[in-house]
């Protein structure tokens, strides 16, 4: 049977729990800055295989309104810097993180990217919120794992990322060119990989520390960019490389040695 007074105590307790939220979120820890647009779609490109990049969709970050696509493309492939990491559950202004998808992965997952940058860049949740709403529709079937196999291009010369779990909030810069194929509900267990490993095949699903183990469905198996490819990566971007540190000192990788 329903039960008005239970229900409207826990509407109202739902809705105390926002307001605390929104009074502990500054006026302004929400807002981004607009890139470059020159620089934004080189870094985001930098993410594909240089064979890809030409027919590939290029999305950029309005911070008043969203992701955006700035030039479509057409070979399934769609590339973007990823500015908000909704899973740990804090604004920050320093994120920046190059990353591609084929076309299964721009149907399941980049929603998620795109979502969350409509709801940050709106200026009306709180971080926690935003976390909570994905949480959400990952749980009602609104976001879905992939059908497929397939794979997420993270070959970007260095990137600014949390290199562990959503419990530490601490960003980095690194250079870890690599490869991320779609393991949904995969568990480090099922693949025997280490959750400290720096090097050979490596695991990441930061929805499953969220949503707890095999709830996360868009997890992946990752195999860096040998010693030959990442040298030549690093070597065909010098130029980006310094016109990110030029235009903001966070984006300088002091070591080209660090795991994700």
């Amino acid at each position: 049977m329903f039960n008005s007074k239970k229900y409207c105590r826990e509407l109202f307790t739902v809705m105390l729990l926002g307001s605390i939220h929104a009074i502990s979120q500054t006026s302004t820890d929400w807002k981004l800055e607009k890139w470059p647009v020159a620089l934004e779609t080189d870094f985001a490109l930098s993410a594909l295989p240089p064979h890809l990049r030409s027919e590939a969709t290029v999305y950029l970050l309005d911070p008043e309104k969203g992701f955006y696509v700035a030039r479509q493309g057409k070979n399934g492939f769609v590339c973007f810097v990823s500015r908000t990491e909704w899973e740990w559950g804090e604004f920050r202004q320093d994120l920046a993180t190059p990353i591609s998808y084929d076309a299964e992965g721009a149907r399941t997952i980049v929603p998620v990217y795109l979502d969350v940058a409509v709801m940050r860049a709106s200026g009306k949740f709180t971080a926690i919120q935003i976390r909570d709403s994905v949480v959400q529709r990952i749980k009602r079937g609104i976001y879905k794992a992939p059908a497929r196999t397939g794979v997420a291009y993270m070959l970007a010369p260095i990137m600014r990322v949390y290199p562990t779990t959503p419990a530490v909030k601490i960003a980095v810069t690194m250079s870890m060119p690599h490869y991320m194929f779609y393991a949904p509900y995969v568990t480090f267990s099922d693949v025997g990989c280490k959750p400290d490993a720096t090097e050979g095949l490596m695991m990441v699903n930061p929805g499953e520390w969220v949503l707890g183990q095999r709830k996360g469905p868009h997890g992946y198996l990752i195999v860096p960019a040998n010693e030959a490819e990442k040298a030549k990566i690093l070597a065909d971007n010098k130029g980006l490389l310094k016109r990110l540190a030029a235009y903001k000192p966070y984006l300088k990788v002091a070591t080209h040695s660090m795991a994700h």
